[in-house]
């Protein structure tokens, strides 16, 4: 089978598991570092003349990362295609597996039988702390309900105070995100790279966690480290003077 995969953490998690399957990737797939396969752009304009070309049997791709015209040309031009959209860990840890037994794994991974382990040993009632979870400035957008991310960080005891809007990520203003009085801000540094000089300053006052956007978003192998590494960023905020 030739597989193409227009999902940075969906190429990580075959790489892995199925080392020689993946014959293209986007540019955005970063890991396994060392990934030699052909690159064919990003996730959410792709080149699919160059996806096309490498004659693949399935190409990978996710409701939220890649555009549904992608995916009908695909399938136009006779490209089996299968298509994600995990809303919470449970459903990425089933997908995750239901893909990989397809794809032809004899048996699940060790990194995802690490992944189920380490999500289940979470503290059954942590101490929440109200949120608010920008992913971009100029403008700001915030996550909303029914996310991925925002179910992650509800594990690990931060509620998203925008979890409950109509939008699944709303663009408030910068005076109506400070006039919610959170009392944490989380900033990940994907897709938009917050720093502590880039996002902490807008929030002056309020404790800001700088997290790792792949150990937030990403659904594959970094599931096994997330709650470990998203934990320590979490219990480390910087707070910049108003």
């Amino acid at each position: 089978m030739r597989v193409v995969s227009l999902v940075p953490s969906l190429t990580e998690a075959v790489a892995l598991t199925l080392p020689g399957l993946l014959v293209g990737a986007t540019d955005w797939c970063t890991h396994p570092a060392g990934l030699d396969v052909a690159r064919v752009g990003g996730s959410k304009y792709p080149d699919l003349d160059r996806v096309l070309a490498l004659r693949p049997d399935l190409v990978l791709l996710n409701v939220e990362e890649n555009r549904r015209e992608d995916a009908d040309a695909l399938a136009a031009a006779g490209v089996p295609v299968r298509v994600t959209y995990p809303r919470t860990v449970d459903e990425a840890l089933t997908e995750l597996a239901d893909l990989l037994r397809d794809l032809g794994a004899p048996g699940e991974p060790d990194w995802l039988a690490a992944a189920r382990r380490a999500w289940s040993a979470l503290p059954t009632a942590p101490p929440y702390r109200r949120a608010v979870v920008p992913v971009w400035r100029r403008p700001w957008v915030v996550l909303g309900a029914d996310t991925f991310a925002g179910d992650v960080l509800r594990r690990l005891g931060v509620t998203n105070v925008y979890a409950d809007d109509v939008e699944r990520y709303p663009r408030p203003i910068l005076d109506e995100l400070r006039a919610r009085a959170p009392e944490l801000v989380v900033l990940p540094d994907e897709p938009y790279r917050f720093t502590a000089d880039d996002g902490p300053e807008a929030f002056p006052g309020t404790p800001c966690a700088l997290l790792s956007g792949r150990h937030l978003t990403w659904y594959g192998p970094s599931l096994a480290e997330a709650p470990a590494v998203l934990c320590a960023q979490l219990a480390d905020p910087v707070v910049r003077a108003g």
